[in-house]
């Protein structure tokens, strides 16, 4: 094992406690190779052969949301070899302890690091993020949360001594002793189901999080998007291989067309851990049904804007325009509900009224994205056939203050590019459930106390992953604060810069927060590792 692999998990440690921005891995296209396209169109038309046992047949069917089909076939297994395999990996994978599989995971990350170009196309051709996005969310960003995962790992199952000496005086009848030894002993097999936006960003945690405590992973991926997890399932089997380990710790599972597979997996009884990112329909039923397993899931919200005053109006419409714009809105945490008063806002360029604030924002929209060059770097292409038609309906539900444009990517004619929709909410319930999507509702409120009470009831009755707040009040400073720790949602305040609000850092920033029904569990703290295993003690006589 690659030395210096100590001294990045040591470094990742110390970050988690810090919350200093940190990374090993650079974010920018220079540092890597720039061959990804040619050995992504390498994997194109052909089968992806992992050497799996149990496999039953091929299947596939993946298409680039830029127009094109990927030709690629994967392996179908039957489930019962599968999960053999991985439950006779694990006794090994157990006893090597958790140094061993913290810094073999460093190693498997290492190795993807070096491959980010390849994954990078990987993420764009299945998700239909913009190049720029797919190097960095799909490459270092989830390289961070996955070594943030196994940083977090490690210290949770470090917490407690390997072995300790216990002496009790007892007085006239001398000391009693015994030595101790305690054990971090994995719950069992990990089902990890994957997403189609981000199937790298968001599954790398659950994946990097179960196998660091010593849990065998089944990857399930999302049939749209299986080709990311795919390359991840490679790169784990070869380093756990080279390093000894049985490469049945880390199996990939797609699926036939239709087949839903992820339901009947997840109720397998060898399954003991469950991770998912998706809808709230198929997650609150994992949390219903899957109660054999420990179940982590991210699943829908209503992410909202409560814009009260500013001491920077540029800036902060240059950072909502952003916002809004990023990967059309396909983020878990694009902010979709901008609350605004009634009787506009306070600003450093003087009061100004409701209809000058939604036109400053349109302006700021269209300004952003008039360079359709950069438009198409900023937007990418929806993922699905649904995002589309989901605009359309929004569209009928207020006033449309923006309309969505379709644009023309002229290297991919087939993709579908579609600008940021802002409508006037006609009324507040049409806001109130997630418009996944360049979708974006300003909605009207009286007062200050106003937008904090429909803050407070869309984060209870909706969940958030983000919540943003703009004011220079001390006064309401205080009270979206109290109202998102109340209710438990992670706040930004006064967001004018280069930071926004639907980006997060790994080793810094908490990735929801597991306390409100967008999702039960944060990337990453102690509450998403330790689930994950349980502490045997031997007590011997001395």
């Amino acid at each position: 094992m690659d030395p210096a692999h100590r001294a990045t998990l040591e470094a990742a440690a110390e970050t988690i406690r810090s919350r200093a921005y940190w990374s090993p891995y650079p974010e920018h296209p220079r540092a890597y190779d720039g061959d990804g396209a040619a050995a992504f169109d390498a994997l194109r038309d052909r089968r992806f052969e992992l050497g799996q046992p149990g496999a039953d047949g091929w299947t596939g069917g993946e298409v680039s949301p830029y127009g094109f089909p990927l030709g690629i076939e994967y392996a179908h297994h039957d489930p019962d070899v599968l999960l053999g395999a991985l439950r006779a990996a694990l006794p090994a994978w157990r006893d090597a302890g958790p140094l061993t599989r913290a810094l073999t995971c460093v190693e498997i990350l290492a190795r993807i690091n070096g491959r980010t170009d390849q994954f990078a196309h990987a993420v764009m051709h299945t998700t239909g993020q913009a190049y720029p996005m797919a190097l960095q969310a799909g490459g270092p960003h989830a390289q961070d949360r996955a070594l943030e995962a196994v940083a977090y790992a490690y210290a949770e199952q470090t917490r407690t001594p390997a072995t300790a000496a216990w002496e009790k005086p007892q007085g006239r009848r001398g000391t009693a002793r015994l030595t101790l030894e305690f054990t971090p002993v994995p719950r069992g097999v990990a089902l990890l189901i994957g997403c189609h936006t981000f199937p790298t960003w968001n599954g790398y945690p659950g994946l990097f999080a179960s196998l660091a405590t010593g849990n065998p992973v089944l990857v399930k991926p999302h049939p749209g998007a299986v080709l990311p997890l795919a390359l991840t399932v490679q790169v784990a089997r070869q380093t756990l291989a080279d390093a000894g380990f049985d490469p049945n710790l880390v199996c990939l599972a797609p699926e036939h067309p239709g087949e839903g597979s992820a339901r009947d997996l997840a109720l397998r009884p060898e399954v003991r851990i469950i991770d998912y990112t998706g809808s709230s329909a198929f997650g609150d039923w994992l949390e219903e049904n899957a109660r054999q397993a420990a179940v982590f899931t991210e699943k829908a919200g209503v992410n909202t804007v409560v814009v009260h005053s500013t001491a920077d109006y540029r800036g902060m419409l240059a950072n909502l325009a952003f916002s809004l714009a990023l990967y059309s809105g396909q983020m878990c945490t694009t902010p979709q509900n901008l609350l605004l008063p009634r009787d506009g806002i306070a600003t450093d360029e003087g009061h100004k009224p409701y209809d000058a604030v939604v036109a400053d924002l349109v302006a700021a929209v269209d300004g952003l994205l008039a360079d359709e060059k950069r438009a198409l770097g900023l937007l990418g292409a929806l993922v699905d056939e649904r995002v589309g038609a989901r605009v359309a309906a929004a569209a009928e539900t207020g006033d449309v203050l923006l309309a969505s444009r379709a644009l023309h990517h002229p290297d991919h004619p087939g993709a579908t590019v579609r600008t940021p929709l802002l409508v006037a909410a006609r009324d507040r319930e049409a806001a109130l459930r997630e418009w996944f999507g360049p979708i974006g509702f300003v909605v009207p409120v009286d007062s200050a106390d106003d937008a904090l009470a429909l803050l407070r009831r869309t984060v209870r009755d909706h969940g958030a992953m983000t919540v943003l707040g703009h004011t220079t009040s001390p006064e309401v400073e205080a009270g979206l604060v109290a109202a998102c720790r109340d209710e438990c949602a992670q706040l930004s305040l006064n967001l004018t810069g280069p930071v926004h609000v639907n980006q997060t850092a790994a080793f810094a920033d908490l990735h929801g927060s597991g306390g409100n029904p967008a999702a039960n569990a944060a990337l990453v703290d102690g509450a998403y590792i330790t689930p994950r295993f349980r502490t045997v003690e031997v007590r011997r006589g001395a």
